[in-house]
């Protein structure tokens, strides 16, 4: 990331967007992440709306990690939500990944995001909670880790809370993948009330619970407490 931050810092304020392109990593399987968090540190209003209103994937994907990393400014949250449920899975992960970097100086405000979108039933509101809070670095108290299980037990509400179309929409699956690997990140990091409230669950006869159980159970992180 310091990088990225020094090749920012010697282009012209103006080029930024033309350089965010040339540096992209797209087409390709990975976006550069990096250069997306280096620029949220950097970049003023104006571009960061000139970043959303852009059109291009990546470009929205910068302006979405920026508006997340800033989610304490008023009007933002809202930005945010219409953000986590765009049709393109990097700009709705960039809002991910900016709540994330703003959780390292506004906890307390990422984690009343999380717990608000934890029980919307858009699911990828839900999605876009759980797949926040349930990053290992974040999850550095027995508070944080309880936080977490809590985001988790309300998507996986709002997930069941689905039926027929819905719950076979690909909104809908989209929840499911993130609960599929969120709930492990939860119970390490704190176990022992983590698997008291996970084998909750398992009592569940929902065939997707059922699965989120068993694709958990299956993590090398979950293994290792068994």
């Amino acid at each position: 990331m310091k990088r990225w931050t020094a090749e920012l810092e010697q282009v012209d304020r103006a080029e930024w967007p033309d350089f965010l392109d040339s540096h992209s990593g797209l087409p390709g399987p990975r976006a550069n992440t990096s250069l997306a968090i280096a620029l949220s540190a950097m970049a003023d209003q104006q571009l960061i709306d000139e970043l959303l209103h852009s059109g291009d994937e990546y470009r929205t994907f910068c302006g979405a990690v920026s508006s997340g990393a800033r989610v304490a400014m008023p009007g933002v949250i809202t930005l945010l939500r219409e953000l986590a449920t765009d049709d393109r899975w990097r700009v709705r992960e960039g809002v991910v990944i900016g709540l994330q970097l703003a959780a390292d100086t506004a906890r307390e405000t990422v984690e009343q995001v999380v717990l608000a979108w934890s029980v919307d039933p858009d699911p990828l509101i839900a999605r876009a909670a759980v797949a926040t809070i349930c990053e290992p670095r974040l999850l550095d108290s027995p508070a944080a880790a309880a936080a977490a299980i809590d985001a988790c037990h309300r998507a996986t509400a709002v997930l069941t809370g689905l039926s027929g179309a819905a719950r076979r929409s690909p909104a809908a699956r989209t929840l499911r993948q993130a609960l599929g690997y969120c709930w492990s990140v939860a119970v390490a990091a704190d176990p022992r009330p983590g698997m008291v409230a996970f084998d909750t669950l398992a009592s569940d006869a929902d065939a997707d619970v059922q699965w989120i159980v068993r694709t958990n159970r299956a993590k090398k992180r979950m293994t290792a407490l068994s």
